[in-house]
Formats: structure tokens, C-alpha cells, sequence
């Protein structure tokens, strides 16, 4: 089992920067890639980030690409997601995941633990 606390979330104006992190526990952490996913009101929840279990290599969705950085520090069993000139269409919570798989994994399906989430809000 991995168990998985996302935080890091709040209110922000568009322009604005927030960084989330999710803390894990329970296996080894460093034997799993990490994502990060959102789901807006109303819509599926969607891929946004992911990064491998070396943290070597990283893999965005178009939408973030160029504004929002995945980082991991095996040593201190967290991921992190650096948001940058955020956008109020990315309002959304948004969730880290915890998959086993080594290659690129963009749907929900791909990921065996996931954390509560934690919410974003970007005002216009």
C-alpha cells in the first residue's frame, strides 16, 4: 500500500504561482512513477504531469507544457508540481497518483494509489 496527501492548494489570481506537493508513505516510494491529474466541476479528471521513479525523465499534457514543472526528492518521499502563470481554466482539485508502471501512463486507469486532492482556484 502507498498512501498518498496531497497539499499545497488554494486561491490565486491568474498570473499567479502555487506549488503542490504530495507526500507518500507506506512502500517504497522510489519503486513507483508519480502523475499528477485535475478534475474540473463537471468533467472527467484529466492527466496533467508525470515523472518517472528516477525523476530522469518528465512527460506534460499540452495544456501545462512550458508553465508547469514535476519534480520528486525520493529522499524526503514526495512529489511536487510547480504551477506557473496559471490560468482560471486550470480551477480545478487536483490529485497525485502512484503507478508501478514503467513507460508513460496518462489515464486514470494506469495508477493504482491515489491521494484526496487539493483544490486550486485561480480568479480571473
Amino acid at each position: 500500500q502507498v498512501q498518498l496527501v496531497e497539499s499545497g492548494g488554494g486561491l490565486v489570481q491568474a498570473g499567479g504561482s502555487l506549488r503542490l506537493s504530495c507526500a507518500a508513505s507506506g512502500r517504497t516510494f522510489s519503486s513507483y512513477a508519480m502523475g499528477w491529474f485535475r478534475q474540473a466541476p463537471g468533467k472527467e479528471r484529466e492527466f496533467v504531469a508525470e515523472i518517472s521513479w528516477s525523476g530522469g525523465n518528465t512527460y506534460y499534457a499540452d495544456s501545462v507544457k512550458g508553465r508547469f514543472t514535476i519534480s520528486r526528492d525520493n529522499a524526503k518521499n514526495t512529489v511536487y508540481l510547480q504551477m506557473n502563470s496559471l490560468k482560471p481554466e486550470d480551477t480545478a482539485v487536483y490529485y497525485c497518483a502512484a503507478t508501478p508502471l514503467d513507460t508513460i501512463v496518462v489515464v486514470t486507469e494506469g495508477y493504482d494509489y491515489w491521494g484526496q486532492g487539493t483544490q486550486v482556484t485561480v480568479s480571473s
